[in-house]
């Protein structure tokens, strides 16, 4: 999301002559885009401003901005404690930056932190930032309505509202006329995506009947952009667990286009600490939905979030925990120890009683189960064939590519007569924990 929102700014600065530079020595603006969704990432942020306090003795004119979400929920304190911060702008001010610069230049700090109940981006078509020219990003929503216990984004990134539908396949074939090859629908819950006239959010079952006929779900976008070019590939992230519907599924199946991932975040594996969490469903429910993926998609690869140390979690809670992961087989998952966020409900609520040193054991107990399975399952692959959408250069082999499967997992194998953007069947010889090794057959 950031990434995208990146390229978003980066649009609206070349609107008033600004231009991008990949030598920060050179740069005139800094904008550094934030993440406060963990306190590991707001310390990277304040260990890069201290950074850039380098450039700033040797390019007094140097204005630095921090965006995002830690820019609207820390605001002037990023001001008044971070002396060398010039401008501090919420995720829904980019188009307000040109002004904010101009306040810079008359000598004021600037600040703009107002979330939007409409803002969307829609209108402005984002500059592609280091891109491969192969694969892109589609912001559908922003913000997010779900208030789980643990989390901080609705109070950074405000109210969930979705994007015009027509605006994201406009972008799509924009794309395709570009040579790209795969794009990502984006969203903190893409799967809540509603549309109807307005745009204005609104549970479906709240809809009148007029509305209900005239409204596009996530699974009528998905088909739409699915639609534009049998060689584009879609995929989407993130979904939530309550609202992935069958509608969905029955999209990807149809579309060959339309890769066979979800992910799919649990975040726990307890009911307990689910409902602590506010996810709104049980382990049970959760694995209802799960085998209801594999019924309708059985090759479909699906991902995990999993949160350790979570306010209470007992033994049996993260032994709970554990179990899932084993017999949901998750290709892969990213993992994380409990991180208390400010603001937050469980904040407010709960003790943050867990010892970090027993968040990290579980959290390391987590990750080596993980490990077991994507080996497992990666093993299971030698003899069989993917097909593979190249994305770059391997990073440990000059002769070889990288690209992704249907199931999101990475593919190595030879150059040889192939170029990037290239679909590549290739036969699987070899795995590891993390990806698949092969040779290229088409």
């Amino acid at each position: 999301m950031n990434f995208a929102d990146s390229e978003v700014v980066a649009s609206i600065m070349a609107e008033v002559g600004i231009e991008t530079t990949n030598d920060e020595m050179e740069a005139d603006i800094i904008f550094i885009n934030t993440c406060s969704i963990r306190d590991n990432a707001e310390q990277k942020i304040r260990h890069r401003l201290k950074h850039l306090r380098h450039n700033k003795k040797h390019k007094k004119e140097l204005t630095i901005g921090v965006l995002g979400c830690m820019a609207e929920r820390l605001k002037k304190q990023l001001l008044e404690e971070e002396k060398l911060v010039d401008i501090v702008a919420g995720p829904d001010a980019y188009k307000e930056l040109p002004i904010l610069l101009r306040e810079v230049e008359s000598g004021h700090k600037a600040i703009n932190v107002m979330l939007s109940l409409e803002e969307t981006y829609a209108e402005i078509q984002p500059t592609r930032l280091n891109s491969n020219g192969v694969t892109a990003f589609i912001s559908i929503t922003r913000g997010c309505d779900n208030m789980c216990s643990f989390c901080v984004v609705p109070f950074t990134r405000g109210r969930e509202r979705s994007r015009n539908p027509e605006s994201i396949v406009a972008e799509a074939k924009d794309l395709v006329s570009k040579g790209y090859k795969e794009v990502t629908l984006l969203g903190q819950n893409v799967d809540s995506y509603l549309w109807y006239g307005g745009g204005a959010r609104k549970d479906f079952d709240k809809l009148t009947i007029e509305e209900k006929e005239n409204s596009i779900s996530f699974a009528n976008l998905l088909e739409m952009v699915a639609k534009v070019d049998p060689l584009l590939r879609v995929r989407f992230s993130t979904s939530h667990p309550k609202d992935i519907h069958d509608e969905v599924l029955y999209v990807m199946k149809k579309y060959d286009n339309v890769a066979k991932h979800i992910h799919f975040p649990a975040q726990s594996g307890s009911t307990r600490i689910l409902e602590k969490m506010n996810r709104t469903y049980t382990r049970e429910w959760y694995n209802m939905k799960y085998a209801r993926i594999k019924e309708v998609l059985p090759q479909c690869g699906v991902s995990c979030d999993i949160i350790t140390g979570f306010c209470s979690e007992t033994e049996e809670d993260h032994k709970d925990t554990l179990d899932l992961m084993r017999k949901c087989e998750f290709e892969f998952s990213y993992m994380y120890f409990y991180s208390e966020r400010p603001g937050t409900l469980a904040a407010r609520k709960f003790e943050d009683d867990i010892p970090e040193e027993i968040k990290k054991r579980r959290l390391t107990e987590v990750i080596e189960v993980q490990h077991e399975v994507s080996r497992r399952l990666n093993a299971a692959q030698v003899g069989k064939i993917h097909r593979v959408l190249i994305e770059m250069q391997s990073k440990k082999n000059t002769d070889e590519w990288m690209g992704r499967n249907e199931q999101n997992i990475k593919v190595i194998f030879p150059k040889d007569h192939y170029t990037m953007g290239d679909y590549v069947d290739v036969r699987i010889e070899r795995s590891t924990t993390t990806s698949l090794i092969g040779v290229g057959i088409s």
